[in-house]
């Protein structure tokens, strides 16, 4: 690829906001310093930009294999390069289910055919695969993840027994996602008696509770102090649940530790009325109060890290009525834009946002020389723009799904390169063909 050089950027690392230039070489960052010259390289003045470490998510659901009419590792991932995400962990629910070493590597070799960025998987933890987990090597992928809830692809774990004895049996991070479906069930049958399988929507959050999501969540933490495992809870989604992290011992020294996504710290169940079913999200989004705690949590370091959660379904499915209508909903191209707005309003921190996408995923799953902006590094940036208005439109929305939640939104800044491994992979709304993506490795 030879070298590039981006001079005049404003560059967000490590809680500091600087102009630099960087020169990148291969797959790296060779350089970081202020006037940087080389003749041999390809110049890009991004004068008024910012550069962030490229985003990583640690949660999406790219559907491949068995569900590729609603996404492919191909489509998503170039939605996800489209909107400054470089590194994707994607979910273990497709068919068939990612749950033997077998499964996991296939996967790991379809994304090495078609990811347009950096990619690894989790392995998906059931009632009967433990023998299997056990004999994962824990720098196969980025972690383990469980079903505590049940979701699209039915790998609800309920055997209490085989939730100890994996959080007992590995070393690597145990991502979950926690409702109680006891709980849940007892509230839908309630809901149905009352109004068949047309459940009106703004009831999803009453029906897929806080009590639901409070239940599971403390008794998952519960077990891993018991177990002294490492344990990650997803998607978090109320403001009950946040007096069960802390935020007094960094980072690397927790053990427990709390994400939550784009559309919880967006959305609140006012929304239900507008957007429908199209905001139908397990866990549900909740009240305005729950986001407000959230976004309290985020900023004082109880929740540790930013996710999307993408989850994509033709709009034909979304569209059906409540009890068949799958949850879910495309969020990688938007997420980065949506965070950057909550920036240029006050709320977060340009910092802060690199922090909690960037910075902390790598440091949590322990990702090799990524996250950063750093001489030595993966050139994985993002290029953005505070002032660049935008509206999201059909005619712009990258997802094979073809729709967002935030169709019709404006925002006011954008991403207008994103670089993966040093590839210039967009630029000012055009997608590269070229493919330059790796399988993540790990510092374990």
């Amino acid at each position: 690829m030879g070298k590039t050089l981006l001079k005049n950027a404003n560059v967000v690392n490590e809680g500091v906001i600087e102009e630099l230039d960087l020169l990148l070489e291969g797959d790296y960052i060779s350089r970081i310093s202020k006037d940087i010259s080389d003749a041999d390289a390809t110049v890009i003045d991004l004068e008024g930009k910012y550069i962030l470490p490229g985003i990583i998510d640690d949660q999406v659901h790219f559907r491949e294999p068995g569900l590729t009419h609603k996404g492919t590792i191909a489509s998503e991932s170039r939605a996800a390069v489209a909107g400054g995400i470089t590194t994707f962990m994607e979910q273990p629910n497709t068919n068939p289910q990612t749950t033997t070493i077998t499964k996991l590597e296939e996967k790991h070799a379809m994304a090495k055919e078609t990811s347009y960025a950096n990619y690894s998987f989790l392995f998906g933890g059931t009632n009967d695969n433990l023998e299997e987990l056990k004999r994962l090597d824990k720098n196969a992928c980025s972690g383990i993840k469980l079903f505590l809830g049940s979701s699209t692809g039915n790998m609800l774990v309920d055997d209490e027994l085989v939730i100890e004895s994996i959080f007992s049996n590995t070393e690597m991070v145990i991502s979950v996602h926690c409702e109680d479906e006891t709980t849940i069930r007892q509230n839908l049958e309630a809901y149905k008696e009352k109004y068949g399988e047309d459940i009106p929507i703004q009831y999803h959050p009453l029906i897929r509770s806080e009590e639901a999501c409070y239940i599971s969540s403390s008794k998952a933490i519960s077990l891993a102090k018991k177990t002294g495992a490492r344990l990650h809870v997803f998607h978090l989604s109320t403001g009950k649940e946040m007096d069960l992290f802390k935020n007094d011992i960094p980072l690397e020294e927790k053990k427990i530790t709390a994400e939550v996504c784009i559309h919880h710290l967006w959305f609140s169940d006012a929304d239900y009325l507008d957007k429908g079913t199209l905001i139908k999200w397990n866990p549900a989004v909740k009240t305005a109060q729950d986001r407000d705690i959230l976004w309290k949590a985020l900023l004082d370091d109880r929740i540790d890290v930013i996710a999307t959660d993408h989850a994509p379904h033709l709009l034909s499915e979304k569209e059906n009525p409540y009890t068949s209508a799958p949850s879910g909903g495309p969020l990688v191209q938007h997420a980065l834009p949506a965070m950057l707005e909550k920036y240029l309003e006050g709320v977060i921190s340009l910092e802060k946002i690199v922090e909690k996408m960037c910075h902390n995923p790598a440091k949590l799953f322990d990702l090799d020389k990524r996250g950063y902006i750093k001489e030595g590094y993966f050139a994985d940036l993002a290029v953005v723009s505070l002032n660049d208005p935008w509206q999201v439109s059909k005619e712009n929305i990258v997802y094979k799904c073809g729709w967002s939640p935030f169709e019709g939104n404006s925002f006011k800044a954008r991403v207008t390169h994103t670089f993966v491994n040093g590839h210039l992979a967009y630029e000012n709304g055009k997608l590269s063909d070229k493919r330059n993506a790796k399988r993540l490795t790990f510092n374990r």
